[in-house]
């Protein structure tokens, strides 16, 4: 518990560190926002797109993508829902439900196309992490970039077919809960079909943890200790695939 204490005390004190803007860019169309967080010092800097749970865009995901950014990235925080920010369990099903996927991968291509077009950030240094949904669209992010260079997935849909995994060039962080029903049983499946095919992943089963374990706001799941274990493996992971 100490651990888990400190580490969030770090990142209240870290995330005043990274400026951060609102900014438009095109998804075929249309014009999308997002959130640009930018680390102090002289650029260029790698690049992270971070990805909302289903909850939407919200204050503890901004947070997520400023202390990102005061890791050393240029971490653009997307919304996916177009401004709306669920408060409860339902109002989250239902905008996750009624998000068109194709919609939303095109919404990730143009993040990814909006990231490395920045003066300020390497494109040959990209990432990307997500949460829940968001951890499920991280992948997404992987399979659809072949130049992308590190993927983070946080209890977040995984793909197991050799064909799908065969797309993926990036190296792979994943760190789920064992008591997450829904996801944790296609782990197994999908890091031994990577290691197969030769690509780098990292897995990491909680063992007292469930699905959303990382957040606060999931009172009856939230698991700090693991959660801290979770960012510190987080933190090392980008560092050795992008810096």
């Amino acid at each position: 518990m100490k651990n888990a204490i400190l580490c969030l005390l770090l990142l209240s004190i870290s995330a005043a560190a990274a400026t951060s803007k609102t900014v438009s860019y095109k998804s075929g169309d249309e014009t999308v926002q997002g959130v640009l967080y930018t680390p102090e010092g002289k650029g260029p800097f790698p690049g992270i797109i971070v990805i909302h749970e289903w909850w939407g865009l919200s204050d503890w995901v901004k947070d997520q993508a400023s202390t990102l950014s005061d890791q050393g990235y240029v971490t653009l925080a997307i919304d996916l829902y177009r401004g709306k920010v669920a408060t409860t369990a339902e109002v989250a099903h239902e905008l996750m439900n009624g998000l068109p996927e194709d919609r939303a991968k095109r919404d990730l291509h143009a993040a990814f196309e909006y990231l490395s077009s920045q003066p300020n950030v390497k494109k040959d240094r990209l990432g990307s992490i997500g949460w829940c949904m968001g951890g499920g669209f991280s992948l997404d992010v992987a399979l659809q970039e072949p130049t992308l260079r590190a993927v983070v997935i946080n209890y977040g849909h995984l793909v197991t077919d050799p064909q799908s995994l065969k797309q993926i060039n990036a190296s792979v962080l994943g760190l789920f809960g064992a008591h997450d029903q829904g996801i944790t049983p296609s782990v197994p499946k999908f890091e031994s079909g990577l290691k197969e095919l030769g690509k780098s992943v990292d897995i990491t089963i909680y063992p007292d943890a469930g699905h959303g374990f990382e957040n606060p706001v999931n009172k009856d799941g939230y698991r700090p200790d693991d959660a801290a274990d979770a960012w510190k493996r987080t933190v090392k992971f980008f560092a050795a695939t992008l810096k």
